[in-house]
């Protein structure tokens, strides 16, 4: 990856979490962060780093999803293509294209991951698991799954036009 893609990627963080190790002398704190990195034109990747300070953690999981970005088509920069459903172990979550103006609706860190997307319209539901490490990745799994017009085109060894009209009708 070039310096260059790197200035501008939208970096959020999803959660930190505490954990705490009993000792002798007290108790040892560690923290592990969800961070997601996109850059609003398509591609996005999720990201986890644990450290004994939360600076530490937050720079290891920006890092760790900036090697694990995927590119996901969007349709007109601003929605998925078609509804699609996506599953990780107890996550289940049901993403479905919007109209123009509608917005994210979406919840928890579902939403986050639509805006470093670049995603402006989209209606997202979380059924099953609100832990965010699961419900992330059936999302990524739900875009892993989607397609575009043009690759099932050249698939199906058809033009665009072809594709598009049959699913119009």
């Amino acid at each position: 990856m070039f310096d260059n893609e790197k200035t501008d990627l939208a970096e959020h963080l999803v959660t930190i979490n505490r954990v705490a190790k009993v000792v002798k002398g007290g108790r040892r704190f560690g923290f592990a962060a969800i961070m997601i990195v996109g850059d609003n034109k398509g591609r996005v990747g999720i990201g986890t780093g644990k450290a004994k300070e939360v600076p530490e953690a937050v720079r290891k999981a920006a890092e760790n999803a900036k090697s694990r970005m995927i590119r996901v088509p969007l349709k007109e920069n601003r929605t998925i293509h078609h509804d699609t459903v996506g599953r990780f172990g107890a996550g289940k979550v049901i993403l479905r294209s919007a109209a123009p103006g509608t917005g994210i609706i979406a919840g928890g860190p579902m939403r986050a991951l639509f805006e470093s997307l670049g995603i402006k319209d989209v209606v997202a539901k979380s059924t099953g698991t609100s832990n965010p490490h699961n419900m992330l990745k059936a999302t990524l799994n739900a875009f892993k799954m989607s397609e575009s017009p043009k690759s099932v085109a050249s698939k199906r060894s058809k033009k665009i036009t072809e594709i598009k009209s049959v699913k119009d009708k």
